[in-house]
């Protein structure tokens, strides 16, 4: 397996893009070790997305494995992708990195110390920004030691100001959701107009949030701060 770290310090925040960027060369896949790491906390949790099949497009459910570790140190958050058998494509792991900043920023939580690894455990990869509503949110909630219910997901991206941002072919994730049995779908409350009708499915409860703190009060039955 092939593990890839973005080490952000405080003061790089600002030239992020770059910055991840040179780290993924300069790192070359190497891993990191720091003493007083506290015990890794793992979820795995799914995330809706959308594929081409020989019927045309359909909607996937598909898993992702989420660890995290706080250390004593200050030195900036670590975000880790492994790679193999699956893969988050550059764009994905991008929308990762932001939205965990910008949902830490609504908590009011400093990511200094933080160390974030993210697997695929199948071998697909997966694109565009739909799922880092979810793992942003779940990161927040293992550093509050807060629960997320396992057949509760988002789908939708974190904006710059805290807002849910639009994600397409809802009405194929939800299809893709009933048959995985979830059982509350959280997608942002403002809907792309070129989006065909979709209708809630049975035993389902769909609900449209507008913002990470309405999101993460939705999905823990818990305040974001």
């Amino acid at each position: 397996m092939e593990r890839r770290f973005f080490h952000l310090s405080a003061s790089s925040r600002l030239c992020f893009y770059v910055i991840a960027v040179l780290l993924t060369v300069a790192l070359g896949g190497e891993a990191f070790a720091f003493e007083g790491e506290s015990s890794p906390h793992e979820r795995t949790i799914s995330i809706l997305g959308v594929t081409v099949s020989s019927r045309g497009p359909i909607g996937t459910v598909t898993s992702i494995v989420l660890t995290f570790q706080e250390r004593t140190d200050q030195t900036g958050l670590m975000i880790g992708f492994t790679r193999g058998p699956g893969r988050l494509s550059r764009m994905a792991q991008t929308s990762v990195q932001q939205a965990i900043y910008r949902v830490a920023r609504m908590a009011k939580l400093s990511t200094d110390s933080w160390t974030v690894t993210i697997s695929v455990p199948t071998p697909i990869t997966i694109y565009g920004d739909s799922l880092s509503a979810m793992v942003g949110l779940t990161v927040i909630a293992l550093a509050k030691r807060d629960t997320i219910a396992e057949d509760c997901i988002i789908t939708g991206g974190i904006a710059p100001d805290g807002h849910i941002s639009k994600a397409s072919g809802l009405a194929l994730k939800l299809a893709a959701a009933s048959k995985s049995h979830i059982r509350q779908v959280l997608m942002p409350d403002e809907f792309d107009p070129a989006e065909p009708d979709w209708q809630t499915p049975f035993l389902m409860h769909v609900s449209p949030v507008d913002s990470v703190q309405q999101a993460y009060q939705t999905l823990t039955g818990s305040p974001i701060n």
